[in-house]
């Protein structure tokens, strides 16, 4: 793929945020755009910037991360709804899948092997 992978992240813990953005933006497959916390403003910028992946960690403190990625998946079904979690649940990962997740990762996943799986989804198309 020549033109880069476009990438939001949408997760409330604002300082894990910025670390993972720029543990992404030094991959040139990759171009992360700002991340979001609010629910309602990332719906609006997966409407305006049309981004191919969404990394949403669904651990929310106003407790929506489900309704988020349902909301995410039905707003843009091109895109690739990726749960990026802190902690590992065999129900969540269910849950997320059923809600239109293409995957669910834990955040401790090394910066090559995320973008070999983002790749792999986005242009492999699984």
């Amino acid at each position: 793929m020549s033109v880069p992978i476009k990438l939001l992240l949408v997760d409330d813990h604002a300082e894990v945020a910025r670390a993972l953005v720029a543990r992404l933006q030094t991959n040139p497959s990759l171009a992360v755009l700002p991340p979001e916390a609010n629910l309602e403003c990332a719906l609006r910028q997966v409407a305006t910037l049309r981004p191919d992946v969404v990394l949403v960690e669904t651990k929310r403190a106003d407790g929506r991360g489900l309704e988020l990625v349902s909301e995410l998946a039905r707003a843009q079904p091109a895109a690739c709804v990726i749960v990026l979690t802190s902690y590992a649940s065999e129900w969540e990962a269910w849950a997320m899948r059923q809600a239109g997740a293409a995957d669910y990762v834990l955040k401790e996943i090394g910066t090559d092997v995320l973008v070999e799986r983002i790749k792999r989804l986005v242009i492999g198309g699984e």
